[in-house]
């Protein structure tokens, strides 16, 4: 059987033959013929020679590596394990080239410091040999892989072989090392209990800190201006601009002697003068009124038209007054917040108690004072509900005391019926543009500071002054004396003189003076005699106001200027407003006398003329179809959703209002018609002059046929006096002077001890 097993074929024999090396070929092959006669022992040895020389051929074959693939192989072929029960032939004659592999990897080796060879002589199972790989992992203690980023070396101590303790390295991924880490200890043959530990740890140093750092700072910088809050030198009284937080406190500043207007720079309006000079007396003084019973005015409410010195008298009495004087705006306590204008309410009245005894001005207040129920809009719930805490805090069960309240508006209509009342605001002082005299006196207070010619008497140019300015506020009046001021320094003048502020009352009444704008022929005669059809048609009707100037120079928007002198007069007839119609309507009816056309250059006088007409109709009462009524006519970008009379009377006014106009331009018509001549001699004057003054139309029409009013002292004749009365009543003469203080000590002792000192 064995026979049978080991006979090989021819083929089988040369089969063998290729795949052993040569020399073995020859030498083995005729060595190992196949005897039958043989023992057991020799067949078995010669069959493990062979098995021994075929897997040496498959060795061999595989250690070289496929072709484009040499840079995946290590450049030495691997050595071969090899058995110790060898036959001792074959093992001499393969132990020269192991040996010098052998060699080859540990050169490597101690050359990279750390493997990827296979040292130890290809010996399995860690064990302590000659080779240098155990000795070289004596040397790691473990690796320690620091936020997954670096791994740390760390070596045993005493066997450091660098100068520090650690070696650094960067690391892809942690599972790519990690693999990498099991390859190459698998390849250097080392088993498991004497693998490098590895040590996962987390260590900062510092670069997140440094990221952070950034949002730290300014999150710590809101919180600081969040608890800042009010807190400040931004504004009086140690409160600051304030946060988020502070969004609901008050805005109100607190003057004490910041402000250096005095009672005597207020004129034109002695009678409001007086009244809040008495509110001061009243905190100064106490005493006085308190022995008779009475009691401290808790308000007092300013109203008048624009620019007559509302606001102005409050900084005077935060000039004059010693007690401290804080001021806020009716629009500051609303704000996009819901809950903020109450809120604000409340801080401004305890800013005002700690303050007493003090004066507060609330200016603008129909901002938050207008009157309530008029829809349900968020905005005005929330002005509502301010007007509420406003209402509270002046008269409600917690009073401020001592702190007199004063506010300013221009609206005084629309003001809430319960802010109006007495308790709130005791007092309701009204104040109107100035009369002759009182604008007298603000030219004067502005005439002060200006350096006047030195031949020129103040006062005599005051009262020329006041005179030429009827229906002028006392703004007006201050930017008449700045207006003076200003072209004086424009033509290098040393001194401002009369001509100076003739110039001014003009640029303020008409505009700046145009003379740089160029008119055509036919529109600057056009413009001539529509100017020239007014000064004659209100040269011959007698409740016309005297003219003073006219002139074809363009001034603002209109291409002409007329300049009147308007009576002091606060009642009119049906008679005076019609003449004044007429007067208006003179421009347009020259042009359709004398030319035959109408322009567009009227639309200003229609529009007076229309008013006027509605005026008398709806309001005065004044025709005798509509009757005696009065309508409240919408103020100019007022909305009305419905009229206070029916679709028929509508239809009446405006029948009536065109019918009076009508009657207006056939009167005019007729006049200038009979006057068509003096029409023409005004005209060709002004295109030769440009400007006509008063002399001029005498010299032309001759006096006026009806008596008329020009200088100061005509207007005041029969008012009792020159000037303005600027007397004061008994308790008031020491308004300004603490007379409490004339008490002995002992008597101020007793009072404060009786609770009888007022503050």
């Amino acid at each position: 059987m064995a026979h049978r097993y080991l006979r090989l074929s021819r083929g089988g024999r040369n089969l063998f033959k290729m795949l052993l090396p040569p020399n073995v070929r020859t030498t083995h092959v005729n060595g190992a013929r196949l005897v039958s006669s043989q023992a057991d022992s020799q067949i078995v040895l010669e069959r493990r020679t062979l098995f021994e020389h075929v897997l040496g051929a498959y060795q061999r074959l595989c250690s070289k590596p496929p072709k484009g693939f040499e840079k995946y192989f290590p450049n030495g072929p691997k050595t071969a394990p090899k058995s110790s029960e060898s036959n001792p032939t074959s093992g001499e004659a393969k132990e020269a080239k192991p040996t010098t592999n052998a060699q080859k990897a540990t050169g490597r080796s101690s050359g990279g410091g750390g493997g990827g060879a296979s040292g130890g002589g290809g010996k399995r199972g860690g064990r302590k040999d000659e080779s240098h790989w155990y000795s070289r992992l004596q040397k790691v203690d473990r690796l320690e892989v620091i936020n997954k980023r670096y791994v740390k070396v760390v070596f045993t101590p005493g066997k450091t072989p660098v100068d520090g303790q650690y070696v650094w390295f960067n690391i892809g991924s942690v599972d790519t090392f990690e693999r990498n880490l099991e390859t190459a200890q698998y390849e250097m043959g080392i088993e498991g209990e004497n693998r490098l530990p590895v040590v996962y740890s987390a260590e900062s140093d510092g670069s997140f800190l440094l990221s952070m750092l950034p949002t730290v700072l300014i999150i710590g910088f809101l919180l600081f201006m969040l608890r800042r809050g009010p807190a400040g030198a931004g504004r009086p009284g140690g409160r600051g601009m304030g946060g988020l937080f502070s969004v609901s406190e008050t805005t109100a500043k607190v003057l004490r002697d910041e402000i250096d207007v005095k009672f005597k720079d207020v004129a034109g309006c002695e009678e409001a003068k007086l009244e809040i000079m008495e509110f001061v007396n009243f905190l100064k003084n106490p005493k006085q009124y308190q022995d008779l019973g009475a009691k401290i005015p808790k308000g007092a409410i300013l109203t008048g038209p624009p620019g007559t010195g509302k606001t102005l008298l409050a900084k005077a009495t935060a000039g004059e007054a010693d007690v401290p004087f804080i001021t806020v705006n009716g629009s500051e306590f609303l704000e996009m917040f819901v809950g903020v204008g109450p809120a604000r309410v409340r801080d401004l009245f305890v800013m005002a108690r700690k303050n007493a005894p003090c004066i507060l001005f609330i200016d603008e207040i129909d901002a938050v004072g207008r009157k309530r129920g008029r829809g349900n809009f968020g905005g005005q719930s929330e002005q509502e509900n301010t007007l509420n805490q406003l209402l509270v805090e002046m008269d409600g069960f917690n009073t401020a005391t001592n702190v007199v309240v004063l506010a300013g508006t221009n609206r005084p209509d629309i003001l809430d019926p319960a802010l109006m009342r007495p308790g709130r605001f005791d007092r309701q002082i009204y104040i109107g543009h100035p009369d002759i005299k009182g604008r007298s006196s603000i030219f004067k207070v502005h005439l002060r500071p200006l350096k006047m010619d030195a031949e020129m008497d103040k006062e005599a140019l005051a009262r020329k002054m006041a005179a030429l300015t009827p229906g002028f506020s006392g703004a007006d009046i201050a930017n008449v004396c700045n207006e003076a001021a200003l072209i004086a320094a424009r033509h290098l003048a040393d001194s401002i003189n009369q001509k100076h502020f003739e110039q001014a009352i003009e640029r303020v009444i008409g505009g700046l003076e145009k003379k740089t704008q160029v008119l055509q022929p036919e529109e600057k005669k056009t413009v001539a005699y529509h100017e020239a059809g007014h000064a004659v048609a209100g040269w011959y009707l007698e409740h016309a106001d005297p003219l003073l100037k006219v002139s074809i120079i363009p001034r603002g928007k209109g291409l002409g200027y007329a300049q009147y002198l308007p009576k002091e007069q606060y009642l009119y007839t049906k008679e005076q407003l019609l003449d004044r119609m007429c007067m208006t309507l003179g421009g347009r009816v020259s042009e359709e006398i004398f030319f035959g056309r109408i322009t567009t250059g009227a639309q200003d006088d229609l529009r007076k003329v229309t008013q006027s007409a509605y005026a008398q109709i709806v309001q005065f009462g004044m025709n005798d179809k509509v009757g005696q009524v009065s309508f409240d006519l919408p103020r100019q970008g007022e909305m009305t959703l419905e009229k206070p009379y029916s679709e028929a009377t509508a239809r009446l006014i405006d029948t009536e209002v065109r019918n009076l106009i009508r009657e207006a331009y056939e009167r005019t018509h007729t006049l200038l018609a009979e006057k068509k001549g003096d029409v023409e001699k005004v005209a060709q004057r002004l295109l030769e002059k440009e400007v006509l003054d008063k002399k001029d139309m005498v010299e032309l029409l001759g006096l006026r046929p009806f008596a008329e009013k020009s200088t100061y002292e005509e207007f005041v004749e029969g008012t009792g006096g020159m000037d303005e009365d600027t007397s004061l009543p008994e308790g008031l003469k020491d308004w300004n002077k603490e007379r409490d203080k004339e008490e002995s000590t002992e008597e101020q002792v007793a009072r404060q001890i009786s609770g009888g000192m007022p503050f």
